[in-house]
């Protein structure tokens, strides 16, 4: 059975009436990452776009290069009441994608791949610093993590045709291949919580 890893032990500190918040993640190509988080209940809206660099190269095509400092990223908004900022961590480093590859995720290779959380303020950060280290003190993988954790300075959105593209395209090669395990995975852990 599928599990994901440890839940971390800093906790996000959320008011009960903070409303809809969100989170921004790189975890190479954003139509895979994109696919996870959709499926988990209480994740409102998930936006594949552009963080790191700036607005002049924030397009597909600029990022692509690998020069502009932007990773491909998604925004994920989610309802606090109904999933956790810890529980999408979770996901991240346990499903989402191998945050132990540095500037890649399988084939894809370069810094626009690169395993990345954007964060938004200080107790972001600082959950996802520590759990970081939680999980590389536990040696929970094999690897050292890789994962960078970067301030949000801005987030650009995705071209359109970016947008839900493993749920609208599940028999495009690269999609089927890398995309769906990893959907598969996710729906198995959801499953098994009842």
């Amino acid at each position: 059975m599928a599990e994901l890893p440890p839940e971390p032990l800093t906790k996000l500190d959320v008011a009960d009436d903070a409303g809809s918040q969100t989170a921004v993640f790189a975890g190479g190509c954003f139509w895979c990452v994109e696919g996870v988080f959709e499926i988990i209940p209480g994740v409102t809206d998930v936006t594949s776009g552009y963080a790191g660099g700036d607005a002049s190269t924030a397009n597909y095509e600029a990022t692509c290069r690998g020069d502009t400092g932007h990773a491909e990223v998604i925004r994920v908004t989610y309802d606090p009441a109904e999933v956790s900022f810890e529980t999408l961590v979770q996901v991240f480093f346990g499903v989402a994608h191998d945050p132990t590859q540095l500037n890649r995720q399988g084939a894809d290779r370069g810094t626009q791949y690169r395993s990345a959380f954007f964060y938004a303020n200080e107790q972001q950060r600082e959950v996802v610093s520590a759990y970081v280290k939680q999980l590389d003190d536990a040696g929970y993988f094999d690897q050292p993590i890789a994962t960078t954790i970067e301030p949000l300075t801005e987030f650009f959105e995705a071209e359109p045709y970016h947008q839900d593209f493993a749920r609208r395209n599940p028999s495009q090669p690269y999609v089927a291949c890398t995309a769906l395990p990893k959907i598969d995975k996710m729906r198995a852990l959801l499953a098994s919580a009842g």
